[in-house]
């Protein structure tokens, strides 16, 4: 599996080893099926945030950004916003990249479905920021005829409008957790109240972030990804374990040899502090590899949305 990548995976497969021997035990992997998904798990990852990179790279055109064209791509329409200096369209676009997530059944069509007004409006950040209730009150009317449907982790969400957890109730609690100056102002005062590390701005916005059904994966994904693009100066220097499942139960099946060990979450958070010291690659590849991993840690399956 990917070619290009086969020293990438024998250097992650090496260290993982070495760790192994010279850190601190990894029972999780002692057998080598479990090492061989594990490395893979990782790459994938890698190839992740790699993606990201190069989506960055490339001068995007506006229809990438248009709802009502067939060429419409969230990702790249998040770079085009970011290349022409509209860095609150491109966090908006995050927001509703968390939100709705990508299932592969059906892409980003939930997405382009609410985002383009089912072809005949664009609820932008700017029209929503003017006139939410409008927003508010054609969800309402029109969730029955948006198709797609929600990501994977996102599965529990729902877009009728009488639900505790709607739509609408979300819009609004994000809306207030940003603030009535936008993205870059709030972002900008964290910034200046916590300092210049990335990982202590991104703890700060995470500890805020007070929005309606976003748990601590959904707050980790939208936050990686305002770092990813540059939006923010921040990444994650925490897995955040103690509100966490399946990579708390990675964590524990690597380094306990069982995923249900009693093993502290901040113990845990230390010996993944300490793996990446050997990996190199990062707190957001860490959590999603580990994460992948324990779903099944002896035959890789490629996990999407």
């Amino acid at each position: 599996m990917w070619p290009s990548r086969q020293g990438e995976f024998r250097r992650i497969r090496s260290a993982l080893q070495m760790h192994a021997s010279n850190v601190r035990a990894l029972p999780g992997i002692l057998d080598p099926c479990a090492l061989d998904v594990l490395a893979l798990q990782f790459i994938a990852s890698l190839r992740r945030e790699d993606y990201y990179r190069a989506v960055q790279q490339k001068r995007i055109g506006s229809s990438r950004a248009n709802p009502h064209h067939v060429s419409f791509d969230a990702e790249r329409a998040i770079t085009y916003h970011v290349q022409n200096g509209n860095l609150e369209e491109a966090a908006w676009l995050i927001f509703l990249m968390t939100h709705f997530a990508k299932p592969a059944g059906s892409g980003w069509r939930r997405l382009i479905d609410v985002y383009g007004g089912l072809g005949t409006a664009l609820w932008d950040w700017q029209t929503v920021r003017a006139n939410p209730a409008a927003f508010k009150t054609w969800i309402a009317n029109n969730w029955q005829q948006i198709g797609g449907k929600f990501g994977n982790h996102r599965k529990y969400e729902t877009l009728r409008p009488t639900a505790s957890r709607s739509f609408g109730a979300i819009l609004d609690s994000y809306m207030s957790w940003i603030g009535p100056q936008g993205h870059a102002v709030h972002f900008g005062n964290t910034v200046r109240q916590t300092g210049n590390n990335p990982h202590t701005i991104f703890d700060a916005l995470y500890r805020e972030m007070d929005v309606l059904s976003f748990g601590r994966l959904a707050k980790f994904d939208y936050l990686s990804t305002l770092g990813r693009y540059g939006i923010a100066p921040i990444s994650a220097g925490s897995a955040y374990l103690d509100e966490a499942t399946g990579p708390a139960a990675g964590a524990r099946l690597l380094f306990d040899g069982r995923s249900n060990s009693g093993t502290k979450a901040t113990t845990l958070q230390t010996y993944m502090d300490e793996l990446d010291g050997s990996l190199s690659v990062g707190m957001a590849v860490m959590e999603d590899a580990i994460c992948n991993w324990q779903k099944s840690p002896r035959r890789f399956v490629h996990f999407r949305g």
